[in-house]
């Protein structure tokens, strides 16, 4: 409403104004509204975007953000997904198959521009190739904004306060901070009630086996995976890594002696398979792990910077310290 100052007037020129107040005066057009929380500023892996009103069609590229925005109740908002890692967790498989699923793997850049979307929201780096056409910059000149998950911005992110305010951001930019918020609250909850069960417990030395035959590719000190062992009571052999993920090679593995070994299960390479390579090879006989037959394993999904988190932390540690 717009307040308008008052002015003294004299009684006479009082006279012919009240019968002009005796008709309804003339409104004003209403200006547009603005959704509460609008508009929202965030940098994102150094990109600053302004955000006068929640996107409307938006477009996921990998298997966490796309559960990131499921668990925000954000399905109407979707156009697209791609990139399954593994399986949709069950609580967001219905919402989830309500939304087209653009390719299995990356879409191309004229199948992601023919889905007309006004946001694009990638897990990994590699979700905005710009040799694909698929470029942060290339997107914004098409009038596109992007969001890349924070674990791969080039700073890196990968605590428990990175995932809480990666949700954070997401939900406000989708104006629905207060269910970002509730999330939160939650996932704290599941972290905390874990930290008291391993009050105590010592922690075991940890291989991660993500893939690999002449190296091995493992995660490092710099994901969110490293702080997912910690918390579950283990010890990253490889924290030292200073990325995410990254090569190994296997006479460090032997050196480093591990007590348990983390296989990470994705893609067409079964858990077995995995297992199998393990322990048949030689060089790894006298491995701790190997010899004593003790792994644990987790779904891809579970140990990427994601609404997982919390959860996979309880469940990684049931393996770590089944005792406890």
């Amino acid at each position: 409403m717009t307040w308008r100052r008052r002015t003294l007037l004299p009684a006479v020129a009082l006279v012919p104004l009240l019968a002009a107040c005796a008709a309804p005066a003339k409104q004003a057009a209403p200006s547009a509204k603005t959704a509460p929380g609008f508009p929202y500023t965030v940098s994102n892996c150094g990109v600053k975007t302004t955000f006068k009103a929640p996107p409307k069609r938006a477009v996921t590229m990998n298997q966490h953000v796309t559960e990131v925005m499921l668990a925000l109740g954000l399905e109407k908002s979707l156009v697209g997904t791609a990139y399954l890692d593994d399986r949709i967790l069950p609580a967001y498989k219905k919402a989830y198959d309500a939304v087209p699923v653009l390719a299995k793997e990356y879409p191309s850049k004229e199948v992601l521009l023919a889905a007309d979307p006004d946001f694009v929201y990638g897990g990994y780096a590699s979700a905005f190739d710009a040799t694909a056409g698929r470029g942060r910059d290339g997107l914004k000149k098409a009038g596109i904004d992007s969001r890349l998950n924070m674990e791969y911005c080039p700073t890196g992110a990968s605590s428990l306060a990175d995932l809480y305010q990666e949700v954070d951001e997401v939900a406000r930019t989708f104006g629905v901070a207060e269910r970002g918020t509730r999330w939160t609250a939650g996932a704290k909850n599941t972290v905390a009630a874990t930290e008291r069960r391993l009050k105590g417990v010592a922690p075991v030395s940890v291989f991660v086996y993500d893939s690999g035959d002449k190296t091995a590719f493992t995660a490092g000190g710099k994901g969110i995976g490293n702080e997912l062992i910690t918390r579950a009571g283990g010890r990253n052999v490889f924290a030292d890594l200073d990325k995410a993920f990254g090569d190994a090679a296997w006479e460090q593995v032997v050196a480093r002696k591990p007590d348990v070994i983390v296989i990470y299960d994705y893609g067409s390479t079964t858990v077995e398979q995995k297992k199998k390579r393990l322990l048949e090879d030689p060089a790894l006989k006298d491995v701790p792990a190997i010899r004593n037959k003790r792994f644990a394993v987790m779904p891809l999904s579970d140990a990427v910077l994601g609404v997982r988190v919390p959860a996979a932390v309880d469940k990684l540690s049931a393996q770590l310290h089944p005792a406890r």
